[in-house]
């Protein structure tokens, strides 16, 4: 495929025609294709033939890549501490993802490598591929503005951010929740069902939390799983389990 040709499916694939396509070829451009360049171009009047590649582009990208999808999250999961809200965003905008949605752009068929990446696979390398989805994002945002970057990022991930299980995420809540109720309180806590809604593709849940026979939080989530954990971190996270409250169960007054 020709390069140009490439460059304008990559276009059409992101939704956005460049005002300036310098900025999506140099966010395609690997530094080994740069240095090659350099040597090749080099001429006698010292001339330095510097073509420039993607690296800067991918710093600024993922400074815009995290303001956009930590916007996202926080409308998502407007409850959750700091702390759960950093590792579904790490885990949104992992190496892998980002190589994927590189992969579906079409990226690598763009991308300008020295001999040496070529032969050594390089238009399919997860890292080089999550760089070049971040600088991608980066030239998007200097070429229209950062509302354009923006609205690129958020068709990305809009639809992963539905899908993906929050427990992918951000881990299991329930075993030390477990834990902490059989140790304490000589009882296990159960989880019921209270609501269920939306189409059967994009179902919400809600759950409560009983422990000792007494409803004590609610959770939610997009599946029944999910919103069992959203009920435990909650009750994690509560004070229930701080020094004081350790015998009595939630609902119970201390004799």
């Amino acid at each position: 495929m020709d390069w140009n040709d490439a460059i304008s499916k990559i276009e059409q694939s992101l939704g956005h025609a460049f005002d300036d396509r310098s900025l999506l070829e140099l966010a395609l451009t690997h530094s080994s294709f740069a240095h090659e360049y350099q040597q090749t171009h080099a001429d006698a009047d010292n001339e330095d033939g510097d073509l420039g590649h993607y690296e800067r582009l991918e710093f600024l990208g993922d400074a815009v890549l995290a303001l956009v999808i930590s916007d996202l999250i926080m409308q998502r999961y407007p409850d959750y501490p700091e702390g759960d809200l950093s590792r579904i965003r790490a885990g949104l905008v992992c190496a892998e993802r980002l190589a994927e949605l590189a992969r579906g752009l079409g990226l690598g068929q763009g991308l300008r490598l020295g001999k040496g990446e070529v032969a050594t696979g390089g238009r399919d390398k997860p890292s080089i591929l999550a760089d070049i989805y971040e600088a991608v994002v980066a030239a998007v945002y200097l070429d229209a503005g950062f509302e354009r970057a923006r609205q690129v990022v958020i068709g990305h991930f809009k639809d992963i951010i539905e899908s993906v299980y929050l427990l992918d995420l951000l881990g299991d809540y329930k075993t030390p929740l477990q834990e902490l109720v059989q140790a304490q309180f000589k009882t296990t806590p159960h989880y019921r069902v209270v609501k269920d809604e939306g189409p059967d593709h994009m179902k919400t849940f809600e759950v409560e939390l009983i422990i000792d026979g007494r409803s004590y939080v609610r959770g939610r989530g997009l599946s029944k799983k999910e919103a069992e954990q959203d009920a435990a971190r909650k009750a994690l996270l509560s004070g229930i389990f701080d020094e004081g409250e350790r015998d009595t169960p939630p609902g119970r007054e201390k004799p």
